[in-house]
């Protein structure tokens, strides 16, 4: 995180048909190329980063699973956004709700396109 990035942690609505699929081959999820958060429809135009995170077993195994896949991207306004994806989805009214914003950081005052 950076010292301008506000926490959010919100779902976001990925645009229908948007995701990179090509990674989709190695194991990750494909990175929506637009997304739908606060009313307002973002376009991905590049990642800066990608890491994971994994955690310990939930029934007491000893075995680490694989939890989130992590992007810090750049959105074509400018903004710098964290966004994760969860490998399991923890809501029962919304299983499909995967992807969500951890952080933004807006664009410098004067950059805003």
């Amino acid at each position: 995180m950076s010292g301008r990035d506000q926490f959010i942690c919100e779902p976001i609505d990925p645009v229908a048909g948007s995701a990179k699929i090509g990674s989709v081959s190695v194991g990750e999820p494909g990175l929506p190329g637009g997304f739908h958060w606060r009313g307002r429809e973002y376009r991905v135009v590049g990642v800066l980063r990608k890491w994971k995170s994994s955690g310990p077993c939930r029934h007491g195994s000893g075995e680490r699973y694989l939890r989130r896949h992590w992007y810090r991207v750049r959105t074509a306004d400018g903004s710098e956004m964290t966004l994760y994806f969860d490998r399991q989805a923890k809501d029962r009214k919304h299983p499909r709700r995967r992807w969500f914003i951890y952080t933004v950081s807006p664009p410098p005052a004067g950059d805003i396109p």
